[in-house]
């Protein structure tokens, strides 16, 4: 078999050039983002399994209902294939609750409610730690358009009322999440679609069952819960979960 061109290597996944003109090939590591408490990446066995199959649970749900994603199908174990997009340099955060840099920052508790979902961007480049940027940096240094932040609010608010619904399902509190959108062109027309993945690397998961009633009623969970292995427990509750994959480990939590 020919060896395959590598496009892109990640913290967390490889991407290789697809079969089809216009796709690529994603491959899901088993390798950890950093964070701040643990800064060297660190392999986890299984992880890149059941991401690969929580990612493609999360975009088959959205493309059902009309949200466009880079997502086409799941090869085999680790690997998908996507389409290829023009990615915007921003990480897309949604926030629903308090935490974080948030709570840091301005001294909410964390596990508040907010009054509504909030939308950051952060500048996508490691060297300087993915900075957070507002609207007029997007457009003043061209990463973006007006049209397209709008529009990538739009997709980032149907985004979250999906996770946030299906989460709830399980008993699973969506807390806040991040996400990429990339462009692609069909003929003249240009469109925005969700790109990278959705899995516990890029969600802050609350397990709701550790909550009261009484905190659930004030709107405010006093001791968030996290999920104690984010990626199977997870995986578990949706019924993805492939046979003889476990481990144990911390989802990769916005800062």
């Amino acid at each position: 078999m020919a060896r395959r061109k590598k496009v892109y290597e990640g913290k967390a996944k490889i991407l290789y050039e697809g079969p089809e003109p216009g796709t690529l090939i994603q491959y899901f590591k088993d390798d950890s983002a950093p964070t701040p408490a643990t800064p060297a990446p660190a392999a986890v066995e299984g992880k890149g399994v059941l991401n690969n199959r929580l990612s493609e649970f999360f975009m088959t749900g959205l493309n059902g209902i009309g949200v466009p994603t880079h997502f086409i199908r799941r090869l085999n174990m680790r690997e998908q294939m996507v389409r290829m997009a023009e990615i915007i340099p921003l990480e897309v955060v949604v926030r629903n609750f308090a935490a974080g840099e948030l709570s840091a920052k301005l001294g909410i508790p964390e596990g508040t409610a907010l009054p509504r979902p909030i939308v950051e961007y952060y500048y996508k480049d490691d060297r300087l730690g993915t900075p957070m940027v507002s609207e007029e940096h997007i457009i003043a240094f061209n990463w973006a358009s007006q049209q397209d932040l709008d529009d990538i609010v739009a997709l980032a608010l149907r985004v979250n009322d999906f996770l946030s619904g299906v989460m709830l399902g399980v008993g699973i509190r969506l807390a806040d999440f991040r996400i990429e959108v990339g462009r692609i062109w069909e003929g003249d027309y240009m469109r925005l679609i969700v790109a990278d993945e959705i899995s516990p690397d890029s969600c802050r998961l609350w397990d709701m069952r550790t909550a009261s009633e009484a905190m659930e009623r004030e709107g405010i969970v006093r001791e968030p819960g996290p999920l104690a292995d984010p990626y199977t427990e997870l995986a578990r509750r949706l019924g993805v979960l492939p046979s003889n994959v476990t481990h144990t480990t911390k989802p990769t939590l916005i800062n």
